[in-house]
């Protein structure tokens, strides 16, 4: 019995560092358009970033097309670090379209998570729904295997959308490589000064709960306080000593009434 607890235990120190190391590709091949991305999220995402997700269910056969062209051109040694950070933002946030689409409709993605716990399964964020070039993906896998781990562009919290109120907006256009520092930092300024997502104030801030599940990342990457990194996009400066409150994540579908 000690030893069957002892190799479960060895089992599952093994696949969560394997799980934790980064994922690679080796890629072929100039890097991808993605203005097929573009046309789709300009005709069925508002100005407020709500989705029209009956509208994508409608464009279902042009979203799947973007979808394989996205699985069959995974980021190859040529491109830049830029044009790679926009191919897995624009998979992560169209795959997770396509999750949404296929259980339409849904109150909330976390709705999407199975019945039971099973184990190493447990979030809809770990469903394998998905191939890039042969290899079975998920978005947890997007986000914390490729862009938090090899990128560390701590920007790419205010880019993520995971089809919720609470999440920053979804671009009406497609992440691309030559503009993607300025499609970042107006992602991370449209973040800060929407109220119903951060309340910005001198001394106290209501800030988004992703500054406290993503503090960290902010802090190490760029060396500076977690205040520090925000007040460079925020409208209004918060003092170094600030007593932060953390606002209520709402999970709820990210859909147009």
């Amino acid at each position: 019995m000690k030893f069957f607890i002892s190799f479960v235990a060895l089992f599952m120190l093994a696949l969560f560092y394997t799980s934790c190391l980064p994922l690679k590709f080796k890629g072929k091949g100039q890097p991808i358009k993605h203005e097929a991305w573009t046309k789709l999220v300009k005709q069925h995402i508002n100005e407020q970033g709500l989705v029209d997700y009956k509208g994508f269910i409608k464009d279902k056969a042009e979203l799947q097309s973007y979808l394989d062209y996205l699985s069959a051109n995974a980021p190859g040694e040529q491109w830049t670090k830029e044009e790679k950070i926009a191919y897995w933002l624009n998979a992560y946030n169209a795959f997770t379209i396509k999750l949404i689409i296929d259980h339409y409709p849904v109150k909330s993605i976390k709705d999407l998570g199975p019945k039971r716990q099973i184990i190493f399964i447990n979030t809809p964020w770990d469903k394998k729904f998905f191939e890039i070039n042969g290899k079975t993906m998920t978005l947890n896998r997007i986000e914390h295997r490729i862009l938090r781990k090899i990128y560390k562009e701590p920007r790419i919290h205010f880019a993520l959308n995971c089809a919720s109120m609470s999440c920053p907006k979804l671009r009406r256009e497609a992440y691309e490589g030559a503009k993607l520092d300025a499609q970042l930092t107006d992602q991370a300024k449209d973040f800060m000064k929407d109220p119903t997502r951060n309340q910005p104030n001198a001394s106290k801030p209501k800030l988004s709960s992703i500054f406290d599940f993503y503090g960290m990342d902010m802090k190490k990457w760029t060396g500076k306080t977690l205040i520090a990194y925000i007040n460079q996009y925020s409208p209004t400066q918060i003092k170094e000593d600030a007593d932060i409150e953390y606002l209520d994540y709402d999970w709820s579908i990210n859909e147009q009434k």
